[in-house]
């Protein structure tokens, strides 16, 4: 049952990872405004069977079990804002800020790491 339900989702699912998704018009004060977002979803199911060897802490048992779960988040990154001279991007700084940590800190720890393993072979030569 788990499997199909599994099955099920995957197809409605179109693609995977982060996409970017566009609000309802709306206007606000005369300006004519689109919010943009970055949607990232994710699910995930599970299954066991089996049984359990006794241990110290737990006697013998049966083993079964299934389990699943998923979530979404979208992140609002900006809008479009409809101008004199068109459609012009206004971008949401703290949104933006909270979405380039992550990159930034990744691409520090491997700064580090390539540091590290530089060190460590100099004072093995």
């Amino acid at each position: 049952m788990a499997e199909r339900l599994v099955e099920k989702l995957a197809g409605s699912v179109p693609s995977w990872g982060a996409r970017i998704a566009y609000g309802e018009k709306s206007t606000v004060g005369g300006q004519d405004i689109v919010p943009v977002a970055i949607v990232a979803f994710g699910f995930g199911a599970g299954e066991g069977s089996g049984e359990t060897p006794p241990t110290e802490k737990l006697p013998q048992g049966k083993g079964e079990g299934s389990g699943g779960g998923g979530g979404g988040v979208a992140l609002p990154i900006g809008a479009y804002i409809h101008g004199p001279s068109g459609a012009v991007f206004k971008p949401n700084s703290i949104a933006l800020v909270i979405a380039a940590t992550p990159i930034v800190m990744s691409i520090a720890a491997a700064i580090a790491s390539v540091t590290a393993v530089r060190s460590a072979v100099k004072l093995l030569r």
